[in-house]
């Protein structure tokens, strides 16, 4: 992931269902865009200066524009309230990335994809690359109406009857249960939606597929019963310090800080957004020391690398963190 951020002018702005708008981004100069798998995401700075994430669910093969949606929120955090409102063609935006910790991964016999409401965009670029692959696939969309439901059409021509769509309006809600126990062994399940529609399927795969099955994006914490094991309870905060190596500096970090509260004082520009660790915009690098990962982004397979960790959430458990920072 580049830490360099770029600008990018909106080019195309389309309604794609009720509430939830899609952009097509592109360097100024027509330059190529960074290369990008799918399950990746951008931050972007919002003229008011917001840092958010958007998922990318453009075709990554296409380097000359970016596309992302965005979910108009009157009771969200600023954000999709300020693109709805001022994104116009020429409108330029800065942006960071992209960042990937939602990547599929090969091997799996089977691919179950499941997308609730905004949860699509991901999904969506998953799906293509899975299709064109020849994968064994399936998608459940679930949404509380067809109106509210972004990409259907484009949906059904990548996944034809691969696709199961579920307008609650019509169909109630999808018995993601009975889809677990459905698979076939080898089955991968990749989930982007809200957090109860996280939580209820990663309890079901666990029990039924192994935890290792199931991999996902959240918009928001993961509470502790849908953690899965991920995210325990941590130990009493402690006093640590840090070595910037980039910055030159050391600081403490006091028990009622985290380390990017401590990062801002000395270097305010530092991109962060969530504080909450799960939109992995502070993600730094670890050069020495022993993290205690506290996010909802990173595996047990990550964390156990010990290589990057989201200052926002995450502490030391030894007496100095070294940082890339």
């Amino acid at each position: 992931m580049s830490t360099d951020t770029f600008d990018l002018v909106v080019t195309g702005l389309r309604q794609e269902s009720t509430g939830v708008m899609s952009l097509e981004l592109a360097p100024p100069d027509g330059s190529a865009l960074p290369e990008w798998q799918p399950g990746a995401h951008v931050d972007i700075v919002l003229p008011s200066g917001l840092v958010r994430q958007y998922s990318l669910c453009s075709d990554p093969g296409n380097l000359r524009k970016y596309r992302l949606a965005v979910l108009r929120e009157t009771d969200g955090r600023g954000g999709s309230e300020e693109l709805h409102a001022g994104a116009r063609l020429g409108t330029i935006l800065t942006a960071r990335g992209p960042r990937n910790h939602f990547s599929i991964e090969d091997g799996a016999a089977h691919y179950l994809l499941v997308a609730g409401g905004i949860g699509i965009t991901p999904i969506l670029a998953m799906a293509r690359e899975l299709m064109t692959a020849g994968k064994s696939t399936r998608l459940v969309y679930c949404g509380s109406s067809r109106q509210t439901m972004a990409f259907v059409d484009e949906l059904e021509e990548i996944m034809g009857a691969a696709l199961a769509l579920y307008p609650r309006d019509e169909r109630g809600r999808a018995d993601l249960l009975a889809e677990i126990k459905n698979a076939p062994p080898g089955t991968a399940v990749y989930a982007c939606g809200p957090e109860r529609l996280l939580s209820d399927l990663q309890d079901a795969t666990t029990a039924t597929l192994g935890a290792e099955a199931f991999h996902a994006e959240r918009f928001a914490a993961a509470t502790p019963a849908g953690s899965g094991g991920q995210t325990p309870e941590p130990a009493a905060d402690t006093a640590f310090e840090i070595e910037l190596r980039k910055s030159g500096c050391t600081l403490t970090v006091p028990p009622e800080k985290s380390i990017l509260d401590v990062v801002l004082e000395v270097n305010p520009s530092f991109m962060s957004s969530c504080e909450e660790g799960f939109c992995g915009t502070c993600e730094t690098k670890v050069l020495e020391g022993e993290v205690e990962h506290r996010d909802t982004i990173l595996s047990e397979k990550e964390r156990a690398k010990n290589d990057t960790m989201f200052i926002c959430v995450s502490r030391s458990k030894r007496p100095k963190l070294v940082l890339d920072a």
